[in-house]
């Protein structure tokens, strides 16, 4: 009788257990920025592989590099977790919507916003 008693009690706590660990999300790497290498192309890891990313629907005229490069690497220190969300790939190289942890802000929509490039894509997403 108590081995019955027993088992359910395990029962219920290994039960408990499950649907807590179901229900809690699971931290998550996010990329982070190893290198700013130009006005629109980033080194990313995230622990295990390196990638090279080319911001999606950007523009920057070759005039406005040099100061889309700085603007870039003040919002993208060394480090700094990003959200990528692809939207394909070209050369080897992925193209994607770059966004800060934290922010909702899109890097390429940042740019174009301070005048530094231009979005060449239908609807940014934000």
């Amino acid at each position: 009788m108590w081995r019955v008693s027993l088992m359910r009690r395990l029962q219920a706590i290994l039960l408990s257990l499950l649907l807590v660990l179901s229900i809690a999300p699971l931290p998550v790497m996010a990329a982070e920025v190893l290198r700013v290498s130009s006005s629109s192309l980033l080194q990313v890891g995230d622990h295990n592989r390196t990638y090279t990313v080319r911001l999606a629907c950007l523009q920057v005229d070759p005039s406005d590099e040099a100061e889309a490069m700085a603007w870039l690497k003040s919002e993208l220190p060394r480090r700094r977790r990003v959200n990528l969300r692809p939207e394909g790939s070209s050369d080897g190289v992925l193209l994607a919507r770059v966004t800060s942890i934290g922010s909702d802000i899109d890097l390429s929509a940042g740019l174009a916003t301070a005048g530094l490039g231009r979005l060449t894509c239908d609807s940014p997403q934000t």
